[in-house]
């Protein structure tokens, strides 16, 4: 048996942003750094930190608020990365249907949710509004947040702008309807939290499997990071590439969520402290998080320098937001450029 062979866990079935996971596989960028990778997939995305800090997996993708909440709980795991930035994330709903931009307008509803933690995040919003748990109807739908809303089994849901919007979106174009029919109540918003990054999507590892192969986990690093250089840079041809391996990608939906996780991906893959300490903080909010919680994450295992942090986080989701909504309406491949601090 290979002696460097690692396993990686994705945090769901394989999707347009796991892309450089892929592309270091197929393009031989592991095998440039002496890995062999198995890359695996779950059945439960609840599963992933469990499996990880179990120890049962070496490594993986799980968003932030996950990865701070399993360690708290007893899974020893650390981000050592990230691979999407920030990513929109809140209450899905279609225009149309009773919901409007107040929050209030939730009551008697019935709320989707992907797993525990999406259910702590309801609960703790619609009490911050002044809302009991009889006052809504909480059903977790897993991964299958906008199937629910479009089935009509919930009538809003938790889901990221980048997915589960974007299928709301494609699914208003089918119906004849705007797409701007497909609407989110943004969490970062309605919590005040000022980031959306406690979804974040994360690399993470074993703490274990960490501890006894830094090496292993420096040079898989730099394959990713070589992979996520040449998405960026050459954004339609990494897309061809990746469906030649992944096939079942070959669709509108699969193609306009590519085109939307773009300007997530992070270029230096560095954890951002600033969002770290916020995400925390959220967490210790939450209860999910004891009030002396230390943030288990590490940007020792990169090997390139570290980027500053933008110099204003709320402007630059501000911008985010218009960015999207133009990469929503008119396509195309854009990165965001936002001023950082000197």
């Amino acid at each position: 048996m290979s002696t460097n062979k690692i396993s990686f866990l994705l945090n769901w079935q394989p999707t347009p942003y796991h892309i450089p996971i892929f592309l270091a596989l197929t393009k031989g960028y592991f095998k440039e750094q002496g890995l062999d990778i198995a890359v695996l997939e779950p059945t439960n995305p609840s599963d992933v930190t469990e499996l990880i800090g179990s120890g049962k997996v070496d490594m993986g993708l799980k968003a932030m608020i996950h990865t701070l909440a399993a360690k708290a709980r007893g899974f020893p795991v650390t981000s050592v990365a990230s691979l999407l930035d920030e990513p929109f994330t809140g209450l899905l709903y279609l225009k149309g249907n009773g919901i409007t931009e107040d929050f209030q307008s939730l009551k008697g509803k019935r709320i989707g949710y992907v797993g525990e933690f999406g259910k702590i995040q309801i609960d703790e919003l619609t009490a911050h509004y002044g809302m009991k748990p009889e006052d809504y109807t909480a059903v977790r739908c897993g991964m299958n947040v906008a199937k629910y809303i479009i089935e009509g089994k919930i009538d809003a849901g938790v889901g990221i702008e980048c997915m589960q919007q974007v299928e709301l979106e494609e699914y208003c174009k089918a119906q004849g309807r705007p797409v701007s029919d497909a609407a989110m109540l943004r969490i970062d918003k309605l919590a005040c939290l000022g980031c959306c990054c406690f979804c974040t999507i994360l690399y993470i590892c074993n703490d274990k499997f960490l501890a006894e192969n830094p090496e292993k986990v420096r040079a898989f690093m730099k394959a990713i990071k070589k992979a996520t250089d040449y998405v960026i840079s050459q954004p339609a041809e990494a897309w061809e590439e990746y469906l030649d391996f992944k096939p079942q990608l070959r669709n509108e939906l699969s193609y306009r969520q590519y085109e939307r996780s773009f300007a997530y991906f992070s270029s230096s893959l560095y954890n951002v402290h600033r969002d770290w300490n916020k995400v925390t903080n959220y967490g210790k909010r939450l209860a999910i998080l004891p009030s002396d919680y230390k943030a288990n994450y590490t940007n020792e295992y990169l090997s390139w320098a570290e980027p500053q942090e933008v110099e204003d986080p709320l402007e630059a989701q501000r911008l985010m937001a218009i960015h999207q909504e133009k990469c929503r309406d008119n396509g195309g491949f854009k990165r965001l450029d936002v001023p950082l601090r000197t």
